[in-house]
């Protein structure tokens, strides 16, 4: 990817050095197994628990309040912080200009880098997890750790694939925004498990989509797209397809199970955003 003469964003908060400290009056959820918690919560976290979190009367009441995190080591994961500054940044620019498009406009969330371990206002959550969003704060959370992760486990490596991640990110803040996300809790809630599910996969099916939105915007505009990087993409997207995770896993693949979809639906669908640009190919819902 040609990201480095990218603007950077001011949208970062760098909590790499605050030692995972709690907030003030904030309570704590226990952690998963990596490999579990990664096949569960990757890329998003379980959007039905941020949601009821987010939505508990009990969490209503004045903001948890956290000394100032210290400042990252030098040196420490920097070309990589430096990287997912560049494309939130671009992120901002591209959603910019497609709400602007509609007569909205467009409100970016905030990137939180950390270390091991995070309170947001979806709970406290540790770095097992992986990358996810919490509506409640409109702040998408990392541990930068997680793309080796990404390499070593899912082999899933390269640049574009780790834009993919954060581009996926982004998508469930589009989907805050537009009222999507709070339409799937309300809906989920009066579901089965088996058809919440379902509901819930194509939620994060159209995050893939909005994912593909933005990487075709940002290579017409800036050409920030080489050789290879689509790859990148696509092995990324079947990499976390539930199906691949399963096997992985050496579980047995069972579709009524799938949170976020099969391989191919995830290709399927980050390519449908890639080849067009076009949000309204992005409505999973329908049909």
């Amino acid at each position: 990817m040609r990201w480095q003469d990218g603007r950077r964003s001011a949208n970062v908060e760098d909590r790499r050095g605050s030692g995972g400290a709690r907030m003030k009056g904030a309570g704590g959820i226990g952690g998963a197994g990596l490999v579990i918690g990664l096949i569960v919560f990757f890329l998003t976290g379980d959007p039905e628990q941020a949601m009821q979190i987010a939505t508990d009367p009990a969490l209503q009441g004045a903001p948890a309040q956290s000394a100032p995190p210290s400042p990252a080591p030098a040196g420490a994961d920097d070309e990589l912080a430096d990287f997912v500054s560049v494309i939130l940044a671009d992120t901002e620019d591209v959603w910019t200009q497609i709400f602007a498009a509609s007569g909205s406009r467009y409100q970016p969330p905030t990137l939180v880098l950390f270390r091991d371990q995070v309170q947001s206002a979806c709970g406290f959550q540790d770095a097992a997890v992986g990358p996810f969003y919490c509506p409640a704060d409109q702040k998408a959370y990392i541990d930068l750790s997680f793309y080796e992760e990404m390499r070593s486990k899912f082999g899933a490596p390269g640049d574009f694939a780790q834009a993919y991640v954060l581009a996926h990110e982004v998508g469930h803040h589009i989907q805050n925004l537009t009222g999507v996300s709070s339409k799937v809790h309300q809906a989920r809630s009066r579901m089965s498990k088996v058809d919440g599910n379902a509901l819930s996969v194509k939620q994060e099916l159209q995050a893939d989509c909005y994912a593909g939105v933005w990487a075709h915007h940002a290579h017409k505009q800036r050409q920030l797209l080489e050789s290879g990087d689509v790859e990148e993409g696509l092995r990324a997207a079947t990499a976390i397809g539930d199906d691949t995770l399963q096997r992985n896993a050496g579980r047995r693949v069972t579709p009524e199970s799938f949170t976020h979809g099969s391989a191919a639906q995830r290709v399927q669908w980050f390519k449908s955003g890639l080849q067009t640009g076009d949000i309204n190919r992005c409505d999973t819902f329908g049909g």
